[in-house]
């Protein structure tokens, strides 16, 4: 499943001093240490907070009392396994069953903050490890530790938390080892542990939870050394994902499954052009209609509230409104009109690649010129947006989904006027996200039913229609490319993309301001460790229309496929094969192993497979991961079958290979049926696509084999979610020519061609 080089199977065990250790309060290893003390200020363990005499917290991720061990996993779990993962982190060095204990989110909180993922949108490349580029990337940490930001996305899960859960489970192992040698009047060094227990000289032991007490009583010790790879028992092994009993017997209970005592049921209709107000609306048949208890009026809309979802669903349709206009263009054809004219000089946000001498190259060489266009895409997670929300005088309780608990504390706290500390999140697993999760609309629309109808729980859901046209999609986006061939080689590579700007749009709801340029509109395309003599990628920011967000592998989504099926065109324009020409381009090792690997699993010997057969392969940079993948295909009387997809990745360390694979493949899957099917086109402001019937998903039949192999070459852990989708669409594009000789620039494919 993996191979891992001899250097990196040398040890990451080390010692971890107490200085480091309270940098962070759980800790921060390998970052940059800033020296301002509002940044190296230790952070209050929260689990102290209303701790009983019989209970010890000893590190912000583990709780103990008489009854058991609960071990804090705060990266939320839409699906991708987080719980698990860290779970087994926590479990490694605390020398506990992570089947056998507690699990839970815990409360948002400071201590929980994901320095990380801001990371994601630092202007220089992951593989640029320059002295300046490693000081960029920690000094994009300070914010998120100074803000406290408590967030799960851009893959960022293991990296963030592979050292800082690991010592947190440390700490509190060699803790109660000390708690056990006060207790029994004998050298700390004569004992071990052994799931959950302390084991004594005389063989006999004492349960962590027979030591919870006294373990309270004493300072953690925080002088402690991390196993070595060889002693690892859960890391890097086929291990059993803590949830998979559950989600595979339909035991698991999401958000939407939640039921409280004395719970009254709530939808919405708000306004499809997203912004923009409610003008009117007839509420006197609905209130006619069986189990209809209130009608509320909220923020750009109309709530039911009724005695079950389905009664206020029906109540719903049965509402008379007339909205006023959304405040940006109305169809789709008048966007794509807007991002055209964006891309002018004025409208330039980056242009963090230019090496060579581009505008000279094109003017030597017979320029070869593209424009590709990608189209807005919604998240469509299965389990629609909803919430559980009861408001009182003094205290709000929230139990929902979300990827950004402490952003809802902060804005329900405004909302109501009640001390934030008192707006209590209770995260619940999600049936999927995408980044759907990363906003809270949904929440505060739940919170403005909830203070009409007080101190009584109020669940609310939305339909589906309401889903789909109340997401903020990926952003639309036009690439317009320009290159050169010289000698059977690519000389010069000239990239212009425009799109909306993701992070200005969702900084803006989440009342944070946005400072220079957004990386995002360029990433997976500036960031390709190809040394093409002349390279220049220029992003330039549309004006905003529909509101956007994070989506699957976010700006990469996008660029991967503009970036890497106009480079297939100018390798197939200077007559050099598709994956000698990318090996002997890339200059970074990691990389270049990925497509060596890709080609070794795949057999590969050019694109053409024999008649009405071809095969593609596409690279993409993203998240710190190279990930190469080959598609094959076959041009059959039905249409193009998709047969077989290698896969290769390298995420520097492979934490849970089962979960590995799984992730990988679930990337392909997501990437290749999203560039076969799927788009958002507006008409009147609103989305054209409203339900899964015109919004259509890769089919069981169409699925291909996926063969994946995950390499460990990397100096970095990262993370597997994302990396996967952005090389899927342009491997598929490229292997749609190889077979019939049609190079489709527009996605998704089926407008030019047809799926078997």
């Amino acid at each position: 499943m993996s191979e891992a080089s001899d250097q990196k199977k040398k040890g990451r065990g080390r010692k971890i001093a107490r200085r480091t250790f309270l940098i962070g309060s759980a800790v921060i290893v390998g970052g940059v240490a800033f020296g301002t003390y509002a940044v190296r200020r230790p952070i209050p363990n929260p689990l102290l907070q209303g701790l009983r005499k019989d209970e010890a917290a000893i590190t912000p991720f583990v709780k103990i009392d008489a009854e058991g061990v609960t071990l804090i996993t705060p990266r939320a779990d839409k699906g991708q396994g987080s719980y698990s993962v860290q779970a087994h982190l926590l479990a490694e060095e605390l020398d506990v069953d992570p089947h056998s204990v507690r699990l839970g989110p815990g409360a948002p909180d400071r201590a929980y903050y994901n320095g990380t993922v801001m990371q994601e949108g630092a202007p220089v490349a992951a593989w640029n490890d320059s002295w300046l580029a490693e000081r960029v990337r920690g000094f994009m940490q300070v914010p998120a530790r100074l803000m406290g930001i408590q967030m799960t996305g851009g893959s960022s899960t293991v990296p963030d938390m592979f050292d800082t859960l690991r010592t947190a489970g440390a700490v509190a192992r060699e803790t109660l080892k000390l708690a056990a040698a006060l207790e029994e009047g004998v050298d700390v060094a004569e004992l071990s542990t052994e799931n959950g227990a302390v084991l004594l000289p005389d063989g006999r032991r004492l349960a962590y939870t027979t030591l919870a007490s006294r373990a309270a009583t004493i300072e953690p010790v925080t002088d402690v050394a991390l196993r070595s790879p060889g002693e690892w028992r859960y890391i890097g092994k086929d291990v059993r994902r803590t949830d998979i009993l559950a989600k595979s017997t339909g035991t698991e209970m999401y958000g939407i499954d939640l039921a409280l005592d004395g719970m009254l049921y709530a939808t919405v209709r708000a306004n499809p052009g997203l912004g923009s107000a409610l003008r009117r609306f007839d509420d006197s048949e609905a209130r006619r209609m069986r189990g209809v208890m209130k009608v509320v009026e909220i923020s750009n809309g109309v709530a039911i509230v009724a005695d079950n979802t389905w009664r206020a669903f029906r109540a719903a349709e049965a509402l008379d409104i007339e909205w006023e206009p959304g405040p940006y263009p109305a169809s789709s054809a008048e966007m794509w009109e807007a991002l055209s004219t964006a891309l002018t000089k004025d409208n330039r946000d980056s242009r963090f690649r230019n090496d060579g001498d581009v505008d000279a190259a094109l003017e030597d060489g017979e320029i070869i010129s593209a424009e590709y266009r990608t189209p807005y895409l919604a998240h469509a997670p299965l389990e629609p947006m909803n919430a559980v929300v009861q408001v009182g005088d003094a205290r709000v309780d929230i139990w929902t989904g979300t990827q950004i608990p402490n952003f809802i504390q902060d804005h329900v706290a405004d909302m109501t006027r009640i001390d934030r500390d008192d707006v209590h999140i209770h995260v619940q697993p999600m049936g999927g996200s995408f980044g759907r999760r990363l906003e809270d609309t949904y929440v505060l629309q739940a919170v403005e039913i909830a203070m009409a109808v007080p101190d009584t729980p109020i669940k609310m859901t939305w339909s589906r229609d309401e889903d789909m046209t109340h997401d903020y999609p990926r952003p639309m986006q036009l690439g317009r490319a320009r290159g050169t061939v010289k000698d059977g080689r690519v000389e010069a590579y000239d990239l212009d993309t425009a799109a909306q700007s993701i992070a200005a749009s969702w900084f803006g709801r989440l009342m944070m301001p946005l400072p220079g340029p957004d990386v995002m509109i360029i990433a997976g395309a500036f960031d390709q460790p190809f040394a093409i003599p002349n390279y220049r990628v220029t992003g330039y920011r549309a004006p905003e229309m529909v509101p956007v967000s994070s989506w699957r592998s976010v700006g990469a989504s996008s660029n991967g496929f503009i970036h890497d099926c106009f480079l297939d065109e100018l390798i197939h324009a200077a007559g050099a094969d598709p994956l000698e020409e990318r090996i002997r381009l890339c200059h970074h090792e990691p990389s270049r192993k990925v497509l060596e690997a890709v080609g070794e699993m795949s057999g590969w010997d050019g694109p053409s497979l024999g008649e009405n057969r071809g095969r593609g392969v596409a690279y993409t940079f993203s998240f710190g991961v190279p990930c190469a993948e080959i598609v094959e295909v076959t041009n059959t009387e039905r249409g193009i079958r998709i047969d077989k997809v290698y896969v290769a990745a390298d995420v520097g360390r492979i934490v849970d290979p089962v979960n590995f694979e799984a992730q990988v493949s679930g990337g392909v899957i997501w990437g290749l049926g999203h560039a076969m099917n799927c788009e958002l086109t507006y008409e009147n402001h609103a989305p054209v696509q409203t339900n899964f019937h015109r919004y259509r998903a890769m089919r069981f039949y169409q699925a291909p084999e996926i063969v994946v192999r995950g390499l460990e070459n990397g100096d970095r852990i990262r993370g597997i979610g994302e990396p996967p989708v952005p090389p899927a669409a342009p491997a598929l594009g490229n292997a749609i020519f190889a077979a019939t000789g049609q190079r489709i620039r527009e996605l998704p494919f089926d407008k030019h061609i047809k799926f078997a």
